[in-house]
């Protein structure tokens, strides 16, 4: 089954973050197509596709409709077949990092001490744990060739 085509809008031109939004799109697009997926998931990345084509939306409209479908899209991609962009295990673990192992690691921290203002120290600890995570996790992608070529960038 093939993907369809983003057609090309005259009115983004002008609009430098509307253009980057909907070139990356169009980028993911060329990535998927590369790639073997289950008609599911044909399904939506063409009724995605039809959807942006026939919308008349512009500027910041156009670019939350786009990063929503550019989500779902990824989301569905990453379910079925596990396949991710680049840095996509990275960005997730670094807020999961956050939470699950650098608050709980603060509040030891601040409760030991008696200054409970030193919950803060454990975020950039858990970040750091959390990006080795993902880096180990993306590594593994890629060596699995479970990684797209594209970098989303919000």
């Amino acid at each position: 089954m093939n993907i369809k085509e983003l057609n090309s809008r005259e009115d983004i031109s002008n609009d430098d973050k509307l253009n980057k939004a909907y070139s990356q799109f169009g980028e993911l697009l060329n990535e998927l197509k590369s790639k073997e997926l289950n008609h599911d998931v044909y399904n939506l990345i063409n009724d995605s596709v039809d959807v942006l084509n026939s919308s008349n939306l512009n500027g910041v409209q156009l670019i939350k409709l786009l990063k929503q479908k550019q989500t779902a899209i990824l989301k569905q991609v990453e379910k079925t077949h596990k396949i991710v962009p680049i840095n996509y295990y990275r960005t997730l673990w670094m807020v999961l990092g956050m939470t699950a192992f650098g608050l709980p690691l603060g509040v030891a921290f601040g409760l030991s001490v008696g200054n409970i203002g030193l919950l803060a120290i454990g975020l950039p600890i858990g970040m750091g744990i959390g990006v080795v995570v993902g880096m180990s996790m993306d590594k593994r992608a890629l060596e699995e060739g479970r990684q797209l070529n594209i970098e989303i960038k919000n």
